[in-house]
Parts: structure tokens; sequence; C-alpha cells
């Protein structure tokens, strides 16, 4: 077994120090260290190593992905459990590596524990890193498991945090920290990825922008309750990890029984928060089941018709949806069982005879016969108490022993660890998609998970839960692999990488108030690329904070991700209709930008406006959006990135986002440069002299695109 392994992919090294029979040491992880051999890998082992102080150890501790205590670590252990009472401090030998395409796999053992450890260590071509642990109990007894956190270091130049919190209506929030001693732990107990999870937590050098200073990542992907760690100590060490979060006696391992980690994902960038979106979408894009046919224009039934499912309105709705460009109809909560409102019927997923006395398909074949698609939205996972299966099966709801959970949203949870209860939702929803022309499932789950045990034991359940939905959402698309899957978590409450490995798009709030979803799809975009950000054109006023704004606004800002209308295009005027075509016309023609290309970002001074784009060899477009009024009069010039420094584009408005709604405009002064010619600048000028923003009202969206003009 060699000394080192050194890792290198776009940019980025990890090298991994295996002298001695512990658990390996991470050297170092972040900026290319190049071609490097057995000697030099050593020298920098060497360069690099810690100095002994001697009150834990009189040898340097070298802490490995997973610190031990039994190594002189005296900061966050990277394992916490026992057997029955000992085995409480593991001492891993390491017996084997072994290579592959990406990485490498590690097995360690304690015979003293009776533990065996897989350790997985992945780095992509992208240039993120990902690992995940097994952990085997090889002993008599139960080995009771209560964390398995792993640990990536990061540099002492990493001064600031930044990761989010949120709420329904507006999900990941940004705050920023200072990254000082001490540990820092993200728990999220809500069942789910949850409204504040960390989400992303990043440690930078200080001020730490879009476009500039270095930023490390960590991202736990788990559906389920996680936790997420940064650690500074007085060792001199600096580190991020992330796991899953355990409720007490929910692991307990026989022998022979095993537990594995969620996926912690990582990722170095070189230059600012960018840099890190880059290599997550380039990883997101390469998956092999990553969606790759342009992302239908969606039209949702939701915020237009609510439970009020009727034949006649919801095809006129169709119909308008189809005349604007629609190639999707959802219809959304209200087609099943007795659920007239949202207290009855979820668990009951037959078609309502009285909503639907001829079953959906009239509905259907007026959508197919539109040229659309039809969806449908499912909450397979909760039960109304007040719905027959509840009523036939109270035994398949989740409960901490004999007691109920307070109802949420008028809904338990329903235990799809039970088989029985597990095998009832699959068949529903197979015979569903069977019977139906059904191409796409808004896959929803309205509440956290509260008291979540296991009926009759009152074990705790929420691990268990997680994976029944994951093995239920691979059985369905196994048997239906041309049907679509939103993730769906009364709004934005369930976005990680693992649900995005089964399915196809994440609802990023049910907040549609486009002045809020500026925010809140800037930082959900951080992680996931724009085609998996479902985005809705919402009412002239919004439903979710009563705001009104402009058409121009709603639609601006959603087409930067997955397009939807989520309107009743019914009462909507001709001059709407006709100007909402527009943008659906312009999301079509540059769908394969924004979904295929870099996305990146301005960094601007002015807190009242934000630059988005996304630049491709051959296309950019850029949005400048105002959502309050600017601190200076006249803004400010502001640089472009992204483009190629030595081409020169052709830079100009873009329609339909091409009015400048502001004083200025108002008073016939429009920018110079802001016209149908527009100017042609290099890239190299765009990314540093930039172009001088317009004078805009607040809550108000311009586009720009520059396209390649020819060579410098």
């Amino acid at each position: 077994m060699a000394d080192f392994v050194h890792l290198s992919a776009a940019g980025v090294s990890l090298v991994l120090d295996f002298r001695g029979p512990s658990l390996p040491a991470v050297v170092h992880w972040g900026e290319a260290l190049g071609d490097l051999g057995p000697e030099e890998l050593a020298e920098v082992a060497l360069a690099t190593e810690p100095q002994p102080i001697g009150f834990s150890a009189d040898t340097p501790v070298r802490v490995s992905i997973l610190p031990e205590q039994s190594a002189g670590w005296l900061g966050h252990p990277g394992l916490a459990g026992h057997r029955d009472g000992t085995a409480w401090s593991s001492a891993f030998t390491v017996r084997g590596v072994d290579r592959s395409a990406l990485g490498v796999r590690v097995r360690g053992f304690d015979e003293t524990a009776g533990l065996e450890l897989v350790i997985e260590i992945e780095l992509h071509p992208a240039g993120v890193l990902r690992a995940r642990a097994r952990l085997t109990s090889t002993a008599p007894g139960t080995y009771w498991l209560d964390h398995l956190t792993l640990f990536l270091p990061v540099p002492a130049e990493t001064t600031e945090l930044l990761d989010f919190t949120g709420h329904h209506l507006r999900e990941r929030s940004p705050q920023r920290t200072a990254f000082a001693h001490g540990v820092r732990v993200r728990e999220n107990r809500t069942g789910r990825t949850g409204y504040d999870s960390a989400y992303l937590l990043c440690a930078g050098t200080a001020g730490f922008g879009n476009r500039h200073g270095r930023v490390w990542g960590v991202h736990t992907a788990f559906s389920g309750n996680s936790r997420t760690v940064a650690e500074r100590n007085y060792h001199g060490h600096s580190a991020l990890g992330g796991g899953e979060l355990l409720l007490p006696g929910e692991i307990g391992l026989r022998e022979g029984g095993s537990y594995t980690t969620p996926w912690v994902f990582a990722a170095f960038g070189a230059h600012g928060l960018d840099s890190v979106s880059e290599r997550f979408h380039s990883y997101m894009r390469s998956r092999p089941g990553h969606p790759t046919r342009p992302r239908p224009v969606v039209v949702n039934t939701w915020e237009a018709v609510y439970f009020d499912h009727d034949l006649g309105r919801l095809t006129e709705l169709a119909k308008a949806a189809a005349t604007v460009g629609a190639e999707r109809f959802v219809l959304d909560d209200g087609w099943f069982g007795s659920r007239r409102d949202d207290t009855s019927g979820l668990g009951d997923w037959t078609v309502s005879p009285d909503v639907w006395p001829d079953g959906l398909d009239p509905l259907i074949s007026v959508v197919r016969d539109l040229g659309m698609e039809f969806g449908l939205w499912v909450e397979p996972e909760m039960i109304n108490p007040d719905s027959d299966l509840a009523r036939a099966h109270p035994d398949w709801i989740m409960a901490a022993g004999d007691r109920l959970p307070p109802t949420a949203r008028s809904q338990q949870v329903l235990d799809l660890h039970n088989p029985s209860a597990w095998v009832y939702v699959r068949d529903r929803l197979d015979a569903l998609l069977s019977d139906h022309d059904i191409g796409y499932l808004k896959w929803d789950h309205n509440r956290d998970l509260v008291d979540a045990g296991h009926p009759g034991s009152g074990r705790a359940g929420v691990h268990d839960q997680t994976h029944a939905v994951y093995r239920l959402l691979d059985e369905l698309r196994a048997r239906h692999p041309g049907v679509e899957i939103e993730s769906c978590s009364s709004g934005g409450g369930r976005v990680d990488l693992e649900i995005l490995a089964r399915t196809d798009r994440i609802w990023a709030s049910d907040c549609i108030d486009a002045h809020e979803r500026v925010a809140i799809q800037r930082w959900t975009s951080l992680l996931v690329p724009l085609e998996l950000i479902g985005s809705h054109v919402g009412a002239p006023r919004s439903h979710t904070t009563h705001r009104d704004l402009p058409l121009d606004m709603r639609a601006g800002t959603a087409v930067w991700g997955h397009l939807g209308i989520e309107w009743d295009l019914t009462r909507a005027t001709p001059g709407e209709l006709a100007r909402l075509g527009e943008w659906v016309a312009l999301y079509k023609e540059v769908r394969s930008l924004l979904h295929t290309g870099t996305l990146v970002h301005g960094d601007v001074a002015d807190p009242a406006y934000s630059l988005t784009g996304v630049v491709s060899e051959s296309d950019a477009l850029f949005a400048v959006t105002a959502t309050a009024t600017s601190e200076a009069y006249p803004p400010g010039a502001v640089a472009f990135p992204g483009l190629d420094p030595g081409r020169l584009y052709h830079v100009r408005p873009q329609p339909p986002g091409d009015v400048p709604d502001g004083n200025a405009a108002a008073w016939g002064a429009a920018l110079p440069w802001y016209t149908p010619a527009g100017v042609r600048l290099t890239g190299r000028t765009l990314g540093t002299a930039g172009l001088r923003l317009p004078v805009l009202y607040p809550d108000r969206v311009l586009l720009v695109r520059a396209t390649p003009a020819g060579a410098v």
C-alpha cells in the first residue's frame, strides 16, 4: 500500500496520508498541486505536519477524515457510540485500500471494539469530492450508534462561514458568521431536509463573494435529519463535516449489522461562490439520469383554482395555457377521495367520483389534444385522520408509543417502513401511472416529522422512513422510467442532492412572489442547476405576500429556472396573455443556454441591484434586477463576469425584458448604450470596466444579451 494517495481533477487536489496503521489523514484539499511523485508528496506532508504540543500526545496528532480520540484528537469525534456501555472509543487500523476510477475505498478494523469501517472517497471530474462510510458490528451484543460524521480540513485562511436558514416562503436565506474557535453545529430535526438546513456550509477567506475569495463548501446529502459541522480549535485545526442526525436508539447494530452514512459532498472554489457552483452544476449535469430534453413550460393549477376542480373551468384554463405556449399541465391537490379541502382524504389515492364522475381521462384528453403533457399532484407519505385509509389502518400512522403526534395541516405521517403500508402506496401510485397517460408527478410532503416513531414499538423511525421513501421512488422510477417527478415539500422543504438523485425537479418555494424569489432562486442555485429549479409566474397580486408586481418582473424572474405558470389565465387580459406569450417564447429560445451554460453573478456593491447571467461559448444572457431604490442616483457601472476576455461581444437589450421602466426613462433620458444597436466590447472590458446600470423602479428586471461578434 502506498504511503500517499493523490486524487486530482479540474484544478483540485486531495492528498491522503496512509503512513501508519490508523485511518488516513487529509494532507491537502484545495487547489491542484500538480503532478507530484511519492517523494514530493512526502515533502508536502512533512511541510504541513503540525508540531507536537505534548499535552494530548507526544507525537503529532494526525486528524483523519473520521477523527478519533485514540489518535490524540480531543475535538469533535467522527464516531460516537458504544457497545452496551463499552467500546466507546474507536481505534481503527487500515487493513486494505482499493483504488477505483474516481478514488479510494479504505477498509479499517477495530478488533477490540468489534467494528469494521469502510470509507469511500471519490473526486469527480468536475472537482467535486464526496465521501461516505459504512460501519459494521463484528462482535456479539449491540453497538448503539450516536453519530458517524466525516470531516474535511480547511486552511486557517478561512475566517468566515456562510450557511443558510429560513422558513416556509423564505427558504435558503443566507447568514454569515465568523469562523471562530469552537464547534458550530447545524442540526436539522424536521424529518425532511428542512427549510432552515445549513444546505451548503461554506468556509472562505475574508469577504469572499460571488467572484472573489477562496471558498470550501460541504453539503450533507440526506432527506431526513442531518447535522453539518464547522470546527476550529486551539490545535490549529479547522474542518467542515456532515452526517445524519440519529435519534436516540435509532441505530443499534447487532453482530453483522451495518449502517451507511449519507454522502457528504464537498467542493473548493478558487474564485468565489460561482466557482463552487460551477463544480456542483457540472457534477449534476454529468449524472447518467440528469434530464436532457428541453425543460417543458409548466402550468400548475394550484394558485389558479385551488380545490375548485371542475372539468369546464380546467378545460378553459388548459386552452389558455396552450395559447401562451405551455407544454405541461399539472392538476394539483383535490382530485382524489374526499379531498375537497386540506382536512381529509390523504391516503385515499383513488379518483373522486364526486368531482370526476367520468374519471380523469376527459381532462387528460383535453390536455393531450392541446399538445401538452399531463401531470398530477400526490402526497404519498402523509395521511389524514379523516380518510378511509386511516380508519382501516390506524396502526400505519407513525407514533412514539401509544400517543399520536399533534396533527399538522390536519395530517399525520404514514409509516412507510411498515411493509404493508409501503406496498399499498406503491400499488396505488403504480395503478394511477399505469391506468392514465401521466407524464409527471408533483410529489409533495407537507409536514415535519414530529414524534415520528414506529407504532407498536415506539422506536424512532426517521431514518427508516427516509430510506423507505428512497426505495419507493426507486421502485416507481424503475416501473415508469418515462415519468418525471418533482420534489416538493410545502415548498422548498426537501432540497438536497440525495432526493435529486431520484427526482427531476425541486420546488424552490411556495412563495412565487418575484421579489422574494430573486433571493430564493439565487441561493438555491448555489448548489442546484437552474434546469432543476421550478420557478413560476404568479398572479399580478402574490397569493402569499399580497405584493403587486408587474408581469415583466414576474416573468423576467421566473425564466431563470424551469419555467412554469401558476396563475388563473382565464382571468388575464388579452394584453397580459400576449405579453406572457412573449416571455414563454424567449424562455424556449434560451432554455438550452440557461440549462447548460455557466451560471455567474456579479459582485454588485449597490444592495438594491443584482446581476445574474448564464454564459456559454456562443451566447450569454444577463438579468439586471432592482429590488429597492438605488443607493446612488444614477447607479454606477458593474462588471459583467464570465465572458471570454479575448472575444468581442455585441451587447444589447433583450426583448421582452428590454423596457427600462424607471424615472430616467420616463423623462426620455435612457442610457446611451441601452438601445437596440447596443455596444461592442471585449469580454475583458465587460469583466472589468463593465456597463453602467440603468435607473429602475424597485422590482424591475432588465435582460441583456451578449453574443460573440468576432475575435480581437
